[in-house]
């Protein structure tokens, strides 16, 4: 949503361990915690002359007043921030009644601003963990390193669902299911909001592909709108968010942020939230109807908000009171969270690095998920022998996706480093990457005329051209890969035959470019074009623009000689040793959706070469989403890493090695293939026809289509694998006024501790007449068990888990009758069934 910040060349001191000042939300309540120290940066002061000392209603009722109309409109949109700290927005505060200016950074893994900061795993991983505790631990490393760095509020959690495994920010969401998407959104709200940062749940609703993202239509019936995509949004409000940040797309033909039915009717009108709307950035399309609908907020400027509101009301387009409302429910969440006592709000806290990286590590070892381990390939015994690790991403660290989501880490080992620390002095560790990433210099006799274009450089306020000719010298597929410095919109420009290699992406788009390999190893930003050469010459033009600073550049290729020489040096690095741990990795950033399930470039044949040369080769993915797999049999085993963070490299090895149990299971279900899933085949489903996406599959959302359609997935929702083994005995199923109570026992079968994710579903009710799922998860539990242990545990399926939404009478009806409960493993893998009935 925001142009990422730019890398610090100088990391940050490191700063001591202090007391903690928190702002603890209970039911409502604010308690201010005693004063913790200094943060150590420069913040614009804020200085009041005005301090108010009552809180409450009372206080936000006596500002209101004393406003005038252009200090009320001027809290209503972003603007520049005279002291910028590589936050995403900025709105200015009101200094004569202390009304503090507020930093609003992006942050689904982590903090993002100019300065270094943890970087967690991606929300996909935490979700991966089953487990909203350590959801709200995650939370409150990034409440207390926002507040720490000098922000005021996060534009994070994301809720929207993964409804197609292309879009391209599912890595910053929490997976398909509503019921576990809104567990997870609350305890991290709770979390962020636990140390006095304002969370902002986005994007609401609707917001599920990145395709077409800014104009798209969605229609969806009421019923599919409140029963799958706005349950996670409904929990956010439940657990107190104090903001909601309005979608890019249109809903049932009105753009999102001036959409009266979410904004006010569902959102204020029957969940009751209290917080304030803002759009995401550059979402606002009106001024008269957005803010009648319920908009309070626009950024990142004030096209629609500022002067042309203060116009609206002068001539009596908009009642003052519109604009009054708007602002009482901002200055409402900032009282609540002590931002009005005149002094900013309470003392910031330093950054605790070693305690956010300690949480960065859970994480990533909870939410591992080991799909395959076939003849027990995992863990890797001791004395493992001679080890190859394979893949560019084995030796450069991959930390998180592009785009909004990018955080600047303390540190970050690669998977190299990492393998050879724990396989210790015993093992040789070698590594032979299989893939050219950054290219090689053009062939000496390609270009004509001869140029040197491996490293150009353009003095400032000059220009360089080249108009000459390209010989290939075979039909191939070539990979360009320009290196350059600077603004991304004034790169060079290279064409070939008249084609644009590296044209400029509309929007932000330019810059959400991914967030792995996108930076060569001296820093120079990369862009890669692939496309098919014919044998014969082909006529190459680039020019080059030095402007303000200069520019540096570099073109470099990668053709089918340079690949298979690489895939011949992997062969043989895992021919020559006893286990193969292979990473492959897929790049997703927000602002694109990919358009295959297939691993991207040519991963596929190299992990089809590296199996057949070793079969005991474990595949390492670090992708966003689902992957096709046509390589799968011939793996030993496949572990499922997602965007770790910065203690992703320590957390695989802790895995692979056995020194803890993969812990996580699959938030959304994988495909057999592109061909396979719930929006294939079906363009007005996915991306669209007339730019229109029609939500036809209705409640039948990820793992729900598969059973409609009695479709196999290549993994199935809630699949994963432990070291250990388990079994499930003596269900039982009683109806209580909170719910269905389901009981059942659960062991460990196995000679090791572990952990088990046990998933309960419940089926149709018979006495409903309307659309419902086969089965939906009524809840589940994250048990660590002991070599033999076994507990008795109770999984209560809430009331309106057992609910469904009829359209005719605008609410839940409870679904009484006779219940199938499953019990088990996956949604696939139930070993247990009971029958509870439900009754009013």
């Amino acid at each position: 949503m925001s142009v990422p910040a730019r890398t610090p060349t100088t990391a940050p001191a490191p700063s001591s361990v202090s007391r903690r000042s928190a702002l603890r939300l209970l039911g409502g309540a604010v308690t201010v915690a005693t004063a913790a120290t200094a943060t150590g940066l420069t913040v614009p002061p804020h200085t009041a002359t005005t301090s108010l000392s009552s809180g409450g209603p009372a206080r936000v009722e006596r500002l209101l007043a004393r406003l005038t109309l252009a200090e009320k409109i001027s809290l209503l949109h972003g603007a520049t921030d005279p002291a910028p700290l590589g936050q995403a927005g900025y709105v200015p505060g009101v200094p004569r009644l202390g009304i503090p200016p507020l930093r609003l950074a992006d942050g689904p893994a982590g903090v993002r601003v100019t300065r270094h900061a943890t970087a967690l795993p991606a929300p996909v991983l935490l979700a991966a963990a089953f487990d909203p505790d350590l959801a709200r631990r995650y939370g409150r490393v990034i409440g207390r390193e926002g507040r720490a760095l000098g922000q005021d509020v996060l534009l994070s959690p994301m809720v929207n669902l993964v409804r197609t495994p292309y879009a391209g920010r599912n890595f910053e969401t929490f997976g398909e299911d509503p019921l576990l998407s809104g567990d997870l959104v609350a305890a991290e709200i709770r979390g962020i909001q636990d140390e006095g940062l304002v969370a902002t749940v986005k994007h609401f609703a609707l917001n599920n592909q990145e395709r077409d993202r800014e104009t798209v239509d969605v229609r969806v019936d009421e019923q599919t709108l409140h029963e799958v995509e706005l349950r996670g949004f409904e929990a956010a409000v439940t657990a107190g968010a104090g903001a909601v940040m309005g979608a890019y797309n249109k809903v049932g033909g009105v753009h999102a942020c001036e959409n009266r039915d979410l904004l006010t009717k569902v959102l204020r009108d029957t969940w009751g939230f209290a917080g304030w709307v803002m759009t995401d950035w550059s979402a606002a399309h009106s001024t008269v109807a957005s803010i009648a609908a319920g908009l309070d907020m626009e950024m990142p400027d004030g096209r629609y908000f500022g002067a042309a509101l203060e116009r609206a009301v002068r001539d009596g387009g908009v009642p003052e009171g519109h604009v009054d409302r708007a602002v009482r429910r901002i200055l409402g969440v900032l009282d609540r969270f002590g931002l009005l006592d005149g002094h900013g709000g309470p003392p910031r806290p330093r950054r605790d690095a070693r305690a956010g990286a300690a949480v960065a590590l859970e994480v990533a070892k909870a939410g591992a998920t080991l799909l395959r381990n076939e003849r027990r390939a995992l863990p890797l015994p001791a004395g493992a022998g001679d080890i190859a690790v394979i893949g560019p991403s084995g030796s450069r660290p991959f930390v998180g996706g592009g785009g909004s989501a990018h955080v600047v880490p303390d540190h970050a080992d690669s998977p190299l480093t990492a393998i050879r620390r724990r396989a210790g002095t015993h093992a040789r560790v070698t590594h032979a990457p299989g893939e050219n990433l950054f290219g090689e210099a053009l062939p000496g006799d390609a270009l004509t005329p001869a140029v040197r274009l491996e490293e150009r450089r353009v003095a400032a306020g000059k220009d360089w051209a080249y108009d000459g000719t390209l010989t290939v010298h075979r039909d191939d597929e070539w990979t360009f890969v320009l290196h350059y410095d600077g603004d991304p919109t004034k790169r060079p420009k290279v064409l070939l035959d008249g084609a644009e290699l590296f044209p400029q992406q509309p929007g932000y788009q330019e810059f959400f470019s991914g967030g792995f390999g996108s930076a060569a190893p001296d820093g120079l930003s990369v862009r890669r074009a692939t496309t098919a050469v014919t044998k014969g010459r082909h006529r190459l033009r680039i020019t080059a623009a030095g402007g303000a600073d200069g520019l540096r550049f570099r073109l470099r290729c990668v053709d089918g000689t340079t690949r298979a020489r690489e895939v011949a040096r992997a062969v043989k690095a895992a021919r020559e040793a006893r286990h193969v741990v292979l990473f492959a990795y897929e790049d997703a950033t927000e602002g694109l959706d990919r358009t295959t399930l297939a691993l991207p470039g040519h991963q596929e044949e190299l992990i089809g070469a590296v199996t057949a040369a070793n079969p005991r080769t474990t595949v390492v993915l670090n992708t966003s989403s689902a992957v096709s797999m046509p390589w799968l049999e011939g793996t030993a085993a496949v572990l499922q890493m997602y965007y770790p963070g910065q203690e992703g490299a320590a957390a695989t090895a802790a895995v692979l090695f056995g020194d803890c149990d993969p812990g996580g299971r699959l938030t959304q279900s994988f495909p057999a293939g592109d061909d396979h899933h719930p929006v294939a085949g079906d363009p007005r489903r996915y991306p669209g026809v007339d730019g229109t996406v029609e939500y036809a599959e209705g409640v039948h959302i990820g793992h729900r289509w598969y059973d409609a359609k009695g479709v196999r997935p290549l993994f199935p929702f809630g699949h994963g694998l432990s070291y250990t083994s388990f079994s499930y005995a003596e269900p039982s199923a009683r109806w209580t006024r909170r719910g269905l109570d389901v009981g059942f026992t659960v062991r460990n079968t196995g000679d090791r501790a572990g952990v088990a994710v046990p998933q309960v579903y419940v089926g149709r009710s018979p006495d409903l007449r309307l659309d419902q799922a086969v089965r939906v998860l009524g809840g589940y539990r994250r048990l660590a068990l002991r070599a033999g242990e076994r507990r008795r545990i109770t999984v209560t399926v809430r009331r309106r888990t057992l609910s469904s939404w009829d359209p005719e009478r605008h609410g839940w009806v409870l679904g009484t009758g006779r219940r199938t409960v499953w019990i088990g493993a996956s949604s696939r893998d139930l070993a247990l069934t009971v029958v509870g009935r439900v009754s009013r």
